[in-house]
């Protein structure tokens, strides 16, 4: 079965064909394959639309896998889809070259951030994205990339930013987006790959130095235009058996939110995901929230 590209369909029949090639009698669990050329390489994503919602302009959000993932697995891993329980956004879950994103400076991530960049011109330029409303997820070292891409900007401004057990390049510091960007990260304190505090990161063959959690935070506060004073609240312990406890941190005064969950005693896990197949478990586990969930819920809140 030859995967298929969206150039050869128009929007509004994408969904149809997806239904048809799939054989899935639910079109609310759709899936098709984008293949587009970038740079002179053929590239690819996964691509979900659902019912068309009288032809107007959608949300469009772009889910970044960890090294080793695919885009479909990072789909069905995350379950962004089923905690949105929406019509509303195009959820595009992009192929990385070699099974990884870069997360240092150079001529990969060059070519990855045109990759985006064309994608998002792609679905703006036929009509079928709100250029106002791009939104990035990234998992694992998908978000180290999902942070470059952010700074860097991909071909429109982005709306808003989430990672899941990630960390911002420190070269990444002094991040200049073209506009302000509603923010959120899921961190685990004990996370043995990715430092709390900040240093050397691995993940896979992917290795880069990073800010402290909270220094990432404080990049988006500036970023945002926050005030000084930073809110810390306990997230409620549903379960007592985990041995971690979560807490969100936020600003005040921001022009777009700005916000962060820790989680003490957390490894490199998805909270609420006990048996992710896109992350291998590392380090303790948390099931005090759902972390997909509360990342839907944020972009939301925010115009997805």
């Amino acid at each position: 079965m030859k995967p298929f590209s969206t150039r050869r369909f128009p929007l509004a029949g994408l969904l149809a064909a997806a239904a048809i090639l799939f054989c899935l009698p639910d079109q609310a669990s759709a899936s098709a394959r984008l293949t587009i050329e970038s740079g002179g390489i053929s590239r690819s994503a996964v691509v979900v639309v659902r019912e068309r919602l009288k032809m107007r302009r959608r949300p469009l959000i772009i889910v970044l896998h960890r090294s080793g993932g695919l885009g479909s697995r990072v789909r069905h891993g995350l379950g962004l889809e089923g905690a949105a329980q929406s019509n509303a956004p195009i959820f595009v879950y992009p192929e990385a070259l070699n099974g990884g994103w870069p997360a240092n400076p150079g001529p990969e991530a060059d070519r990855d951030l045109k990759f985006l960049r064309d994608l998002v011109d792609h679905y703006v330029n036929e009509g079928s994205v709100d250029p106002r409303k791009i939104f990035l997820v990234g998992v694992s070292s998908g978000g180290a990339f999902a942070y470059r891409a952010a700074c860097a900007g991909i071909g429109r401004p982005v709306a808003g930013l989430a990672t899941l057990i990630s960390a911002m390049p420190d070269d990444l510091a002094n991040c200049a987006p073209s506009a302000p960007l509603a923010y959120i990260s899921v961190s685990g304190q004990a996370d043995p790959l990715v430092p709390y505090a900040g240093g050397k990161t691995v993940f896979s063959e992917t290795a880069f130095n990073s800010l402290s959690t909270e220094g990432a935070l404080a990049v988006f506060a500036r970023i945002n235009g926050c005030g000084a004073r930073r809110e810390d609240h306990p997230i409620a312990d549903r379960d007592k058996n985990d041995h971690s406890r979560a807490y969100i941190l936020t600003y005040a005064g921001c022009k777009a939110p700005v916000e962060m969950i820790r989680v003490d005693g957390g490894g490199h896990r998805i909270p609420g995901h006990k048996s992710d197949p896109q992350i291998e478990p590392v380090g303790g586990e948390n099931n005090d929230f759902d972390a997909s969930r509360t990342v839907w819920d944020f972009l939301k809140r925010n115009g997805a």
